[in-house]
């Protein structure tokens, strides 16, 4: 089988399972909200309301149906991309919801795996090139200790030096309060505010951004340092890496060009599911740092019991990390031939 055929079976293979994947995280977010405890009903009318009125109301949203009547008509609405309405936000659907929340949450999950990269590779080809130094310690260290720290407890640590002792930085919004925002070209204040050639806007997003995106890209880091020192130690010691060095070819070029591509294939993985698992797991960085993002609001409609925007929200955040999968195993075939075969 030709290359280019093999890999145009494995990305039809690969088409083919995404939406099964996808079916399978509607069903389970479907039966796992049914499950919870709490009634609809009384997140809508209070718990005080009239048992008539929250019969009325049950009957309103579908609730009286069998589970199977219920699940159809959630198919049914999803195919037709109706994510339903909110029930504590009055007027809004999830849709605008969605909508009006995901671009904070993109942003700082760009910029915290923007930090964890930079931070995880650098010192993941240090550690992996100095391996008996302090340093190369150090790093195996370094990814031990980041991976295993809690978000929110690093949040409020930082969040009390470097805003509230330091003064270095602000607390608990995107832009100065009382100032207009970027014009709203794609919901990004930092890529808003370059593309309308602000540089002011441009610098105060920035700076909004940075407390907790480095907070989230340090504890991120040390997966990539991991994954980069193990893989470029098994790489250095390979039998072509040991041929180059044989041929006299230099030291930097042998491990950028023969051993860094190589190593790079389960970073490239991880940093894609990463990504996916930041834009629908920032939940605790959100609510830490009062980032008005998608993972906020999620937490915030789990608190009023508003059922139809958790589910819609959950939704949404398994269908980026199914995309981000495809994606993700699609780059990996073009780069490693043997995963096609």
């Amino acid at each position: 089988m030709s290359r280019w055929k093999a890999l145009k079976y494995y990305i039809y293979a690969r088409l083919l399972l995404a939406p099964l994947m996808l079916w399978a995280i509607v069903t389970l977010v479907f039966l796992l909200l049914r499950a919870t405890t709490g009634d609809p009903a009384d997140a809508i009318l209070g718990s005080r309301a009239p048992e008539s009125a929250k019969i009325a109301m049950r009957e309103k949203l579908g609730l009286d149906l069998p589970l199977w009547q219920q699940y159809l008509y959630y198919l049914g609405n999803l195919l037709s991309f109706n994510l339903g309405s909110s029930l504590t936000s009055k007027g809004k659907s999830v849709g605008e919801i969605i909508l009006q929340h995901f671009p904070a949450t993109a942003e700082l999950a760009l910029f915290s795996l923007l930090f964890a990269v930079i931070i995880g590779v650098a010192i993941g080809m240090y550690s992996a090139t100095h391996p008996q130094t302090i340093w190369g310690t150090g790093g195996r260290l370094f990814s031990i200790i980041t991976y295993a720290l809690p978000i929110f407890w690093v949040g409020m640590l930082f969040q009390l030096i470097f805003s509230v002792q330091l003064h270095w930085f602000p607390l608990g919004t995107r832009f100065p309060l009382g100032e207009n925002p970027p014009q709203n070209i794609t919901g990004l204040y930092s890529l808003d505010s370059l593309l309308s050639g602000n540089l002011a806007q441009l610098l105060t997003s920035l700076y909004y951004l940075t407390l907790p995106s480095l907070t989230l890209g340090l504890l991120l880091s040390g997966i990539f340092e991991r994954m980069v020192r193990v893989n470029l130690q098994k790489t250095l010691k390979s039998d072509y890496v040991e041929a180059a060095r044989a041929r006299g070819i230099k030291e930097g070029e042998i491990l950028w060009v023969h051993a860094f591509r190589n190593a790079l294939i389960p970073v490239i993985t991880v940093l894609g599911l990463t990504f996916a698992s930041l834009l629908g797991g920032a939940v605790l960085t959100e609510v830490t740092f009062s980032w008005p993002g998608l993972g906020n609001q999620l937490y915030e409609s789990i608190s009023l019991r508003d059922y139809p925007t958790v589910q819609g929200i959950l939704i949404f955040f398994g269908f980026i990390v199914v995309i981000a999968s495809l994606l993700i195993d699609v780059i990996n075939a073009l780069i490693d031939p043997r995963i096609r075969y």
